[in-house]
């Protein structure tokens, strides 16, 4: 349960969240669960695994407003197979879509990137997104003042470390079409922003993230301590609310804990 939010408050309402599985997604889908709202949540590959988190968090109450998708985003055209996906069980508008599955995919030595690597991160980071949010416009239009909430990374701004260069420009990437988007879509009343987390304590991390590093890190955040995923949710539901925030758009917020004060 995400505190100082209505219960009501997407009362009604249809949600896109990917990479729900686990992590900042399943916090995501969670607090809209706790909202009122229709989740229609992506989760990846692995559906046993990938879902396990989610499911640990949401309510018995809650599960007739819960459709699990699962659906590999890393591959050519799999934004538009998952579009075509909740499209076929959609009953009326989408109110929110957030897009936030994406990864790293591995730390790769700028020297020696290939192109299977450069195509896997492009495709799950960027193409899946793009392919996605498109098919889903006529959709989100329908709202009639909807949301999309992208999630982008400290890494689009700082650069990130050493091997993620692939990652750190898609998610620039991410930022910078976030504000072309917020500015193409105004006209038609939806609202594009993004989520800029820094360093959360999910499986990311602790897959692409050493203990030394992650102690580091911690030590030189202003709050003193890394991030976790219940500490990006709220933003997400902040910023797809017309309600709290129906005069923000184009925005990438930082959750950080200070680590960048941009």
């Amino acid at each position: 349960m995400i505190d100082g939010f209505s219960q009501t408050l997407f009362e009604r309402k249809t949600v896109v969240v990917t990479g729900a599985g686990r992590g900042i997604g399943a916090a995501i889908a969670q607090g809209f669960l706790d909202c009122g709202a229709r989740v229609v949540a992506h989760v990846g590959r692995g559906m046993e695994h990938a879902q396990a988190d989610l499911l640990e968090r949401v309510r018995d109450t809650e599960r007739d407003r819960l459709t699990l998708l699962t659906a590999d985003l890393s591959g050519p055209g799999a934004g538009g197979d998952l579009a075509r996906m909740v499209l076929q069980g959609l009953d009326g508008p989408v109110h929110a879509l957030v897009n936030n599955a994406g990864t790293m995919e591995g730390r790769f030595a700028a020297e020696s990137v290939t192109k299977a690597e450069f195509d896997r991160v492009v495709d799950l980071n960027i193409r899946s997104v793009v392919e996605l949010t498109t098919a889903l416009l006529p959709a989100l239009k329908a709202a009639e003042g909807a949301a999309i909430v992208n999630t982008s990374s400290i890494s689009a701004t700082v650069g990130g470390s050493p091997g993620s260069s692939l990652y750190s420009a898609s998610k620039a990437f991410i930022s910078t079409w976030t504000r072309a988007l917020a500015r193409e879509l105004a006209p038609d009343g939806i609202r594009v922003n993004a989520v800029s987390p820094g360093t959360i304590m999910t499986d990311f991390h602790r897959r692409y993230s050493s203990e030394e590093k992650l102690a580091r890190t911690a030590a030189s955040i202003p709050l003193q301590r890394l991030g976790e995923a219940d500490d990006c949710a709220p933003a997400y539901l902040f910023l797809a609310a017309p309600e709290l925030s129906g005069y923000i758009t184009g925005q990438i917020v930082e959750v950080n804990g200070g680590q960048f004060m941009g």
